[in-house]
C-alpha cells in the first residue's frame, strides 16, 4: 500500500509541475500586458487554472479581474470572471456559491452589448451543472437544452458546449432514461465526426487523437467517462472499456491537460468498471489515484465517489479496518458537501432568486400599469370619447382580472383537495402493502401451526399411555410381580424416548418460526437456496391444508444439488417464494373446482445453476394467464383474484425484491395449461 501511495504522490507532483509551468507563463504575460482588457482575460485564465487546485488564489484573481472589469467598463470581462469563479466553487463542492455565481453570470450575460447569445448559452450550461450535481435532473436538462438552442442561434460551434452535453447525458441517466442518454451520446459522436471527418461512429471518438493535429483534439476526459458509463450501463463492456482507455491515454494531448477535475470522473468511472469486472487491483489503483488527487486538490464530490468505490473493494476483500477508515473518510466528504448548513444556504440562494424574479414581475406589472395610466390621461386630454371607451374597456379588464382571480382561488382549493386525496391514497397504499405482508405471514403461521400440532399430538398420546402404564406398574409391584413391572418400565422408557423425540421436533419448529418471522435485516447471508425453497414449499402447502382440509396436490421437486450457497437476503427471498407458491396452489385449487374429474393438480419447483446465475422455476398446471394480462401482472394493485381475496401487491413486491438483488423475474404462459414463473439470481451479489 505504501508503494501505491508513493506512486500516486509522484504522479500528483508531476501534474502540479505541469500546472505551475502554465501558470508561470500566464503570470509573465500578465506582468507585461499593457491594456486592461488583456489583463482581465489573463487574470480570468489564471483564476480558472487555480480553480482546480488552489481555490483561494482563484478567488483572489477573480476579485481583481472583476474590479478591473468594472473600472474599465468591460462587461464581457465581468461575465467571464463569474464563469471562472463558478468552476472554483464547483470543484470544492460549495453548491450554494456555485448557484449564486451562475445566476450572476446569467444576469450579466443577458445585459451584454455583444456576444450575448453565446454567453447566455454558457451561463445556462453551467447552471445546468449545478442542478445536476444537486439532483434536480429535470431542471438540469431544461437548462442544458436551452444552452444548445442559444449556441445554435449564435452561430458558434456546439463543440464549445461538449461538456455541457455530456452533463446532459448524466442527467438523463439520473432520471433512468438510458435511451435519451444514448441519443445525446449519438449527437456528440456526430459532432466529433464533423470535426474529425471519420465516418465510423464506433471509431470517431478515439482515432481522431491519432490522426489529427492537437488543435483538433477537443473532447474532455469527462466526455469519454460519460460515453464509457453509458455503454457500460447498456451492457456494452467492450465499447465502455475502449472509451475509458482512450480518455486516459489521450488526456495528455488535451489543450487543458493541466485540469485534473474532469479527469477524476474518468478515473472513478474506470475504477468502478474494473470493480464490476472483478479486476480488483486495477480498480483499487484508479480509485486510490482519484481519491488522493481529489483530496489534495479539494475536490470533495469526487473524493466522496472514489471513497465509495474503495469501501466496496475492501468490503469484498473482507478488510474491516480499511472499510472503517475509508467509510469515515466518505462520511466526512459527504458532510462537507451536503451538510445542513450548506443545504440551507443553497435553498436560501434559490429562494432569493425566486423572490427577485417575483419582484421583477411586480415591477414590470407596475410599469405597465403606469404606462396604461399615462396613455389614458393623454387620450382624455385630446379625445374625451376615446377616453370613455378606454375607461369602459379598462373596467371590463378589471372584471376579467377579478374573475381570473376567483378562478385561481378556486383552482387552489381544488389543488388542495387533490393533494389531500393523494395523501389519503398514499396512506391507503401503505396499508395495503402491510395487509399483503400480514396475509403472507398468516399463511405461513397456519402452516407452522399444522406442523407443531403433529408432534404435540404424539407428546400428549404417549404421555397419557405412559401415565396408565405407571398405574399398572404400581399394581404389579404391590402384588410382587417384578417381571411384569420391569416389562412395563421398559414400555414407559420407550414412550418417554418418543416424547423427547417429538418434543425436540416441536422445539425445532418453534425456533424455525421465530427465525422466519423476524423482520428483514437487509443484510445478505450465505443461504442454501434448495433448503429455503423446499422449506417454504412445505409451509405453504400445510398453510393451504390448514385453510381447506380437502385441498390436495402433487408436488414435484427437481433441485440442482450442485448449486451450494449463494448470497441473498433470506427473509426477502422467502417472501417471494411464499407468494409464488400461494399463487400456484390457488391456481390448481381453482381449476380443480371446475374440472373435478380426470384432473391431477400439480406444482413443480425446479432449481438450476446456469453459468453465473441461479434459476428458480415455479410451475403449476392451473388455468394459466391470459395473454392480454401478461403486461399487467407485476403492476401494483392488479389482481385476477375475486374482490376481497387479494390486494394485487404480491407479484409487485416479488418484482421489487428480485430487482433489488440484481436479478430478474418473468412469467411463461400456456393459457389453459398453467403458468411458470422464472426467477434468475446472480451467484455473486
Amino acid at each position: 500500500m505504501k508503494v501505491l501511495l508513493n506512486i500516486l504522490l509522484l504522479l500528483f507532483l508531476g501534474i502540479v509541475r505541469g500546472q505551475d509551468t502554465i501558470i508561470d507563463s500566464l503570470k509573465k504575460e500578465l506582468a507585461h500586458a499593457k491594456d486592461d482588457t488583456s489583463r482581465v482575460i489573463l487574470m480570468d485564465n489564471l483564476a480558472e487554472l487555480y480553480c482546480f487546485h488552489q481555490i483561494d488564489s482563484a478567488i483572489e484573481y477573480t476579485r481583481k479581474a472583476l474590479k478591473l472589469s468594472n473600472e474599465s467598463n468591460y462587461p464581457y470581462g465581468q461575465f467571464a470572471t463569474y464563469v471562472s469563479v463558478f468552476y472554483g466553487y464547483l470543484t470544492i463542492g460549495d453548491y450554494s456559491k456555485t448557484l449564486e455565481t451562475a445566476l450572476n453570470a446569467l444576469r450579466m450575460a443577458d445585459q451584454l452589448p455583444n456576444r450575448r447569445l453565446e454567453s447566455l448559452a454558457k451561463a445556462h450550461m453551467i447552471l445546468g451543472y449545478v442542478y445536476r450535481l444537486t439532483g434536480n435532473y429535470t431542471e438540469a436538462i431544461a437548462q442544458q437544452n436551452l444552452a444548445v438552442e442559444l449556441q445554435a442561434a449564435s452561430g458558434k460551434s456546439q463543440s464549445d458546449l461538449i461538456t455541457g452535453e455530456a452533463s446532459m447525458v448524466m442527467s438523463y441517466l439520473g432520471l433512468k432514461k438510458p435511451d435519451s442518454a444514448l441519443w445525446v451520446v449519438g449527437s456528440l459522436i456526430n459532432l466529433e465526426q464533423s470535426i474529425t471527418g471519420i465516418k465510423d461512429p464506433d471509431s470517431a471518438m478515439w482515432y481522431m487523437w491519432d490522426y489529427l493535429l492537437p488543435d483538433a483534439r477537443r473532447a474532455w476526459p469527462v466526455t469519454y467517462a460519460v460515453f464509457g458509463f453509458v455503454h457500460e450501463s447498456l451492457g456494452n463492456k467492450r465499447l465502455a472499456r475502449k472509451y475509458y482507455v482512450a480518455g486516459i491515454r489521450n488526456y495528455k494531448y488535451h489543450p487543458n491537460s493541466d485540469n485534473q477535475y474532469f479527469l477524476m470522473r474518468l478515473y472513478i468511472n474506470y475504477s468502478r468498471f474494473f470493480l464490476n469486472e472483478g479486476e480488483k487491483d486495477s480498480s483499487l489503483y484508479y480509485a486510490s489515484l482519484a481519491y488522493h488527487i481529489s483530496h489534495q486538490n479539494d475536490f470533495p464530490h469526487y473524493e466522496l465517489d472514489a471513497a465509495k468505490v474503495i469501501v466496496q473493494l475492501y468490503e469484498s476483500q473482507k478488510k474491516p479496518d480499511s472499510v472503517v477508515k475509508y467509510l469515515s473518510l466518505m462520511i466526512a466528504a459527504n458532510d462537507s458537501i451536503f451538510s445542513q448548513t450548506r443545504i440551507r444556504k443553497f435553498q436560501a440562494v434559490e429562494n432569493t432568486e425566486e423572490q427577485r424574479k417575483k419582484e421583477m414581475e411586480v415591477a414590470q406589472e407596475k410599469y405597465r400599469d403606469r404606462l396604461r395610466f399615462y396613455v389614458l390621461l393623454g387620450a382624455l386630454a385630446v379625445f374625451l370619447l376615446i377616453a370613455l371607451i378606454l375607461f369602459r374597456n379598462n373596467r371590463q379588464k378589471q372584471k376579467a382580472y377579478s374573475q381570473l382571480e376567483k378562478q385561481r382561488q378556486a383552482t387552489e382549493i381544488q389543488k388542495s383537495k387533490v393533494e389531500l386525496a393523494l395523501a389519503e391514497l398514499k396512506s391507503t397504499q401503505a396499508q395495503l402493502v402491510q395487509s399483503e405482508k400480514m396475509a403472507s405471514l398468516g399463511e405461513l403461521t397456519a402452516g407452522i401451526a399444522h406442523e407443531i400440532q403433529n408432534p404435540l399430538n404424539f407428546v400428549n398420546n404417549f404421555s397419557e399411555v405412559s401415565n396408565e402404564l405407571l398405574d399398572e406398574m404400581g399394581t404389579e409391584l404391590n402384588e410382587g410381580r417384578l417381571e411384569g413391572a420391569i416389562s412395563i418400565a421398559e414400555d414407559v422408557k420407550m414412550n418417554l424416548t418418543k416424547i423427547i423425540h417429538h418434543g425436540k421436533r416441536a422445539d425445532a419448529i418453534v425456533k424455525g418460526m421465530l427465525q422466519h418471522s423476524r423482520p428483514s435485516s437487509g443484510q445478505k447471508e450465505q443461504t442454501d437456496i434448495n433448503v429455503l425453497a423446499d422449506e417454504y414449499l412445505q409451509l405453504c402447502y400445510h398453510g393451504m391444508r390448514a385453510q381447506d382440509i380437502s385441498f390436495d396436490t402433487a408436488i414435484e421437486r427437481d433441485f440442482d444439488v450442485g448449486i451450494g450457497k449463494i448470497s441473498i437476503i433470506p427473509q426477502d427471498i422467502s417472501r417471494v417464494l411464499l407468494n409464488l407458491y400461494n399463487n400456484a396452489f390457488y391456481a390448481v385449487k381453482e381449476k380443480k373446482k371446475h374440472q373435478p374429474e380426470g384432473y391431477l393438480p400439480t406444482v413443480l419447483v425446479n432449481t438450476k445453476k446456469i453459468d453465473n446465475k441461479i434459476e428458480i422455476r415455479v410451475k403449476d398446471n392451473g388455468h394459466g394467464i391470459p395473454k392480454e394480462l401478461l403486461d399487467k401482472i407485476f403492476q401494483p394493485f392488479f389482481t385476477t383474484k375475486p374482490a376481497g381475496q387479494g390486494t394485487g401487491l404480491g407479484l409487485s413486491l416479488c418484482y421489487d425484491i428480485i430487482k433489488a438483488h440484481g436479478g430478474e423475474i418473468k412469467v411463461e404462459r400456456n393459457e389453459g395449461e398453467g403458468a411458470e414463473f422464472v426467477i434468475q439470481l446472480p451467484i455473486f451479489t
